[in-house]
């Protein structure tokens, strides 16, 4: 099984005024993570990467194809690495949730929430593991792989992996453009980097 660099999307004018983008279309990189995204393929254009995947929002979409180009890679759509749906939450800012007695259930108890119209964590968390282990199942041992997602589908996937109870994934700390690279082998999995924004590096192949 492969080693897989979830990267979370690089920064938009929703996560900068701290607001729920969802799955919201048009939802585009600003300048700072415009800038983030080719750091990403910077850094990564040594990297012996097999494939590069992503969620088909635009903001996942344009951190993914700088990071392919340079590897003459194509940027693989996968409908199970989108964005939870929040439902009616969409577009609404978090300091107005945090607010809703709902908030509590949110942060604390994460396994009983479903969002209003929206998705629930817990069918988030199957949605994108069936996924990760569906590309991986493609790959032989050892084989570099890139996801890019969102933040709560990668601190979801983390906390499956690391056999966390999903009402403690919420600990977890997913910055934009950041890499968490997971090894995912037939006798469990590693983590080998949560939210690493600058200090991975690769070797020449």
């Amino acid at each position: 099984m492969p080693v897989i660099l979830l990267i979370r999307h690089g920064e938009n004018d929703y996560v900068k005024m701290n607001r729920l983008a969802g799955r919201l279309p048009d939802v585009h990189l600003n300048n700072n993570g415009q800038k983030q995204a080719q750091a990403l393929a910077e850094k990564l254009k040594e990297a012996p990467i097999k494939a590069v995947y992503s969620s088909p929002l635009e903001r996942a979409l344009e951190t993914a194809a700088p990071i392919a180009q340079p590897l003459g890679l194509e940027v693989q759509l996968r409908e199970g690495l989108i964005e939870i749906d929040y439902g009616e939450w969409q577009d609404q800012r978090i300091k107005v949730l945090s607010r809703t007695k709902l908030w509590k259930l949110v942060q604390g108890s994460p396994s009983r929430m479903r969002f209003p119209n929206g998705e629930a964590f817990a069918d988030a968390q199957y949605r994108i593991i069936k996924d990760l282990d569906a590309i991986a199942s493609q790959y032989e041992p050892k084989d570099l792989l890139v996801c890019v997602s969102h933040s709560d589908p990668i601190k979801l996937a983390v906390a499956y992996f690391l056999g966390m109870p999903i009402d403690t994934f919420q600990r977890l700390s997913i910055a934009p453009a950041s890499i968490t690279a997971l090894y995912l082998g037939d006798s469990g999995c590693q983590l080998l980097r949560l939210n690493c924004e600058s200090t991975i590096s690769f070797p020449k192949s």
